[in-house]
């Protein structure tokens, strides 16, 4: 990625990694029992394809690269949500994956979504842990349904985003093909261990990511190389 322009990466980097999710979202269908074709659905669904294609637009008409900073604190944040939601959000024992939130809240819900799918239409580093931190406001259901709604949601966000940038032609598909090829086996992995483990297990994988991508994200900025960048 190094030899391409930055919209370039983010491009086929967003292409490539769409299709980590079909193969996710069929790991853990059975997690979305009851959930397709409900109303509420729509609310969330709207929202994410939207702020895909608003932002696979932006990234193919502009080249800001300011926002790259708030990433690892976006991703911190979101992270530090997911490990408080416990003591956040009170779980639903009955284990019903529909929302619980009241009618004046989902404007703001919906905003929320739309927001983080506008990111992930633009760079959608750390994606996952934001809508996994997004959704765990609106589902006080298992962790494990809502993994399996965010890969739905990223999934439909990812392909009206790649619609865009394949037809503004910037995707490099020298890359993105293997890239592609991983995310299928990366996406159907990760879907079968989502599907299998118990929510402890889940929880703190998506945690531990979390963490570490933040940490990964930090370092690429203010890191030794980073600093030396800078420096000259």
């Amino acid at each position: 990625m190094l030899v391409v322009t930055p919209v370039t990466a983010d491009a086929t980097s967003t292409v490539a990694l769409f299709f980590a999710y079909p193969t996710a979202v069929w790991r853990t269908r059975d997690q979305l029992a009851g959930v397709l074709g409900r109303g509420w659905l729509w609310l969330l669904l709207i929202p994410s394809v939207l702020g895909g294609l608003i932002g696979a637009v932006l990234l193919s008409r502009t080249d800001n690269r300011n926002f790259i900073q708030l990433v690892p604190w976006l991703v911190l944040v979101a992270t530090v949500i997911i490990v408080l939601r416990p003591i956040l959000v009170r779980r639903d024992e009955s284990g019903s994956v529909h929302p619980d939130i009241t009618v004046a809240l989902w404007p703001v819900a919906i905003a929320g979504i739309f927001l983080v799918a506008l990111y992930g239409g633009y760079f959608g580093a750390g994606i996952g842990i934001l809508m996994i931190g997004a959704l765990g406001f609106i589902s006080r259901g298992d962790i494990r349904h809502v993994v399996a709604l965010k890969n739905f949601l990223n999934l439909c966000m990812r392909g009206a985003a790649i619609l865009v940038l394949v037809l503004e032609g910037n995707v490099n598909w020298n890359y993105g093909v293997p890239m592609a090829i991983g995310g299928l086996v990366g996406g159907y992995v990760g879907g079968m261990i989502s599907h299998r483990a118990n929510r402890t297990v889940v929880r703190s994988i998506v945690i531990a990511i979390g963490f570490a991508a933040s940490a990964y994200y930090f370092w690429k900025l203010y890191g030794p190389a980073a600093v030396r960048t800078s420096a000259e």
